[in-house]
């Protein structure tokens, strides 16, 4: 639980960092360059320690982890923020539990008790109704960037939960974050030339944080704490990484809150208390 929960709360610095980066960088220059980055970190990781290669059968899921989490999300995410507030965005993506809780049920046949999923289902209902309260009952362009995002990492997450439980978990994403190396690379080479680029400290800070923790170092610790106490329970601390988020959105970035999201926080923290109490 604790693992899990530093990779949480490690997390909930990725949106207010990812508004650093822009502050200097386009999303596409942002989203390349954050994978180049977590790459050498990855890459040099793997070599120092003399990692094992997967197994044939563990390439698929680390495709899967790639996809999702190392190139989908950040590219959906960055995005979105460039016309979404931080806040509404962390929001958003609280229903990113419930999906990942689904998509590890259906892949590994585990179920769950009714209290859990209503529970979930309710937190999950919470963050739609809000996203919708704050478009006149419509989600806007950078909503459906950020739920297709939530549908990506999902799966990535589901994907890493369960290969650490057999691999350890700095390898499940090392091995990810350098399989996605030549797409970033190819993002980045492209998006140098097309975007402005100003290199200032805000920009470069961001853009350390979301290469180094958002994309590597705290899935290391995410990944262990899923593969120890199981993704569905795992997943669910993550209701709590909008609550972080929003308190980082008014700290760090100076963001005015309307009333409606940290009542959709109260609601979306008793939803975890549930779901960490409900038995399998």
């Amino acid at each position: 639980m604790t693992l899990a929960g530093l990779g949480v709360l490690a997390f909930s610095f990725s949106f207010p960092a990812t508004v650093w980066a822009l502050d200097g960088l386009g999303p596409w220059t942002t989203t390349g360059g954050r994978g180049l980055l977590a790459g050498v970190l990855a890459g040099g990781a793997l070599v120092g320690m003399r990692a094992s290669r997967p197994s044939r059968v563990d390439w698929t899921g680390l495709v899967v982890v790639a996809l999702g989490c190392v190139v989908g999300f950040p590219l959906l995410t960055t995005l979105a923020l460039q016309t979404s507030t931080t806040a509404h965005s962390a929001v958003v993506i609280g229903c990113l539990p419930v999906a990942t809780a689904a998509i590890s049920s259906w892949r590994t046949g585990q179920r769950h008790s009714a209290v859990f999923w209503g529970a979930a289902g309710t937190g999950a209902a919470a963050v739609v109704l809000f996203t919708l309260s704050q478009n006149q009952g419509t989600p806007s362009g950078a909503d459906l960037l950020l739920f297709a995002a939530l549908a990506l990492c999902a799966a990535g997450y589901a994907e890493g939960g369960r290969l650490a439980g057999h691999l350890p978990s700095w390898q499940v994403i090392a091995w990810a974050v350098v399989l996605a190396v030549p797409v970033n690379a190819a993002i980045a080479l492209l998006a140098v030339q097309h975007e402005p680029v100003h290199l200032t400290g805000t920009a470069l800070g961001g853009m350390l944080y979301v290469g180094a923790v958002s994309q590597f170092l705290g899935f290391v610790v995410w990944y262990r704490g899923m593969g120890l106490i199981g993704v569905a329970r795992a997943s669910q601390l993550q209701l709590a990484q909008p609550l972080f988020t929003v308190v980082w959105a008014v700290l760090l970035l100076g963001e005015h809150l309307p009333a409606s999201v940290p009542v959709t926080g109260v609601v979306v923290l008793g939803c975890i208390a549930v779901t960490q109490r409900a038995r399998s």
